[in-house]
């Protein structure tokens, strides 16, 4: 008999705005400190200062409000667990809109606060079945938002990252959501019962082809934290570093998954 085919995770669409616009928050908070000189510090993103990701993460933020100022789409596209592997082909346009958003909006809480209020109001009343038009494909206005959480938890680590000092937190349902996306791509890109991939405290996977796992001691496991666990998806961090320094610790022939990383460009 075929293996039961799994059940989507569900993600709780209100729990998941309010993260969405907690990070947002989090992340304005820290941007309005910066100073001039450490706007301009490249960051880990090739070619992109600090100001370049500080205007992006209004750009993560401002395609909800653009998308549900469009016609809904007839029907979805794009499931959930496809969306990172949707985001490579925009890369360099993404790049580009960037540069120019934040050449444009040398004010950066003006952009700030404009994306703010513009996303709480939209939100306010747009039901979680709207239908958006979003360039990876049309998704659901509930599905969307958790790949908010996933833009804005990846990018307050690269901030945090550039900026010496800079201690921004993450917003631990989007970190939650973040997380668990992420580790269910995994599991649809390498469908299988054979190793598995813990991030505690929010995502246990199973996936990779071979013999599947029942009880006791999995033979194969994988485990990491959850902010390595989104480097080590979004290519922030390659997966032999990680081995090497200890922040992943895999034991098993089939633990090893440098193949199947990064998830997203």
């Amino acid at each position: 008999m075929p293996p039961a085919k799994k059940r989507a995770r569900v993600y709780a669409p209100a729990k998941i705005r309010t993260a969405v616009l907690a990070q947002f928050g989090n992340v304005r908070t820290a941007v309005r400190t910066l100073t001039p000189e450490q706007l301009e510090l490249p960051t880990r993103l090739a070619g992109w200062s600090v100001r370049d990701l500080a205007a992006h993460v209004t750009m993560a933020v401002e395609t909800v409000s653009r998308n549900l100022d469009r016609q809904a789409p007839p029907k979805a596209e794009l499931t959930l667990v496809q969306w990172p592997f949707a985001t490579a082909d925009r890369a360099a346009d993404i790049a580009d809109g960037t540069r120019e958003l934040a050449a444009a909006h040398p004010d950066l809480d003006a952009l700030y606060e404009g994306a703010g209020q513009r996303l709480a109001e939209c939100l306010a009343d747009a039901p979680d079945t709207r239908l958006l038009a979003a360039r990876t494909g049309a998704m659901t206005l509930a599905d969307y938002l958790v790949t908010r959480t996933v833009e804005l938890v990846v990018h307050t680590d690269d901030l945090n990252a550039a900026v010496p000092g800079l201690d921004i937190p993450q917003d631990r349902q989007a970190l939650a959501a973040c997380v668990r996306l992420l580790a269910d791509a995994l599991a649809a890109r390498a469908p299988g019962g054979s190793t598995e991939v813990r991030i505690p405290p929010y995502a246990v996977v199973q996936c990779v082809e071979g013999p599947r796992h029942t009880r006791g001691t999995p033979p194969n496991v994988v485990e990491t934290d959850p902010l390595t666990w989104v480097r080590l998806a979004t290519g922030r961090l390659a997966w032999r570093d990680a081995v090497e320094d200890g922040s992943v610790r895999a034991s098993g022939e089939r633990a090893d998954l440098a193949g199947l990383l990064p998830l997203m460009g």
